[in-house]
């Protein structure tokens, strides 16, 4: 039986290009063995736009409704930094994603605000690892600061909803739906 509640997101997925850039810097990052933690899995390299948390079949309907309202052009995106969201408490190593990203995340924010809180801070970025511990946060920064990111640019025609199913093994990411940009 299946459970009544999904765990649900809206995302871009990244081109083939730019999944070997970030795998690229993902083996540099663990040549220097700066953190404990996990690399995300190629697979599951994302963007995500808005997380939309366990909801129910009935809201994911209404989601898929509304988001084919949305009439975006095609963007351009390009890798850009590699960071950190806090220098305090390092969780997540992330690359940031350049391009139209905020207007369409700002337009399925419109199309979804009475169903869903609206992002306060989005930042657009791709999680490229999380981190468990870091014995020297000095060295980790400053060896993010110098990994300079091919400029990897592509197409962004679609978006997807998506439903996460967490494992033992990590999560375990599906479509529900994509969505063409025009």
């Amino acid at each position: 039986m299946e459970p009544t509640l999904k765990r649900c997101f809206i995302a871009l997925e990244l081109s083939r290009e730019a999944i070997n850039e970030i795998k690229r810097i993902q083996k540099l990052l663990e040549k220097q063995r700066l953190f404990a933690g996990k690399f995300t899995e190629p697979e599951n390299l994302h963007l995500t736009l808005k997380f939309l948390g366990e909801i129910s079949n009935e809201k994911i309907e209404e989601v898929k409704k509304r988001l084919k309202e949305i009439k975006i052009d095609k963007f351009n995106a390009e890798l850009g930094e590699v960071g950190v969201f806090s220098k305090s408490f390092v969780k997540i190593i992330w690359i940031k994603l350049n391009g139209k990203v905020f207007g369409l995340q700002k337009e399925i924010d419109e199309k979804l605000k009475d169903l869903f809180e609206k992002e306060e801070r989005f930042m657009s970025h791709v999680t490229i690892a999380r981190v468990k511990n870091t014995a020297d946060k000095k060295k980790l920064f400053e060896y993010l600061e110098s990994i300079n990111p091919s400029k990897i640019s592509f197409k962004v025609e679609k978006f997807y909803l998506k439903k996460s199913e967490l494992t033992s093994e990590g999560p375990v990411y599906e479509d529900i739906k994509e969505y063409e940009l025009v």
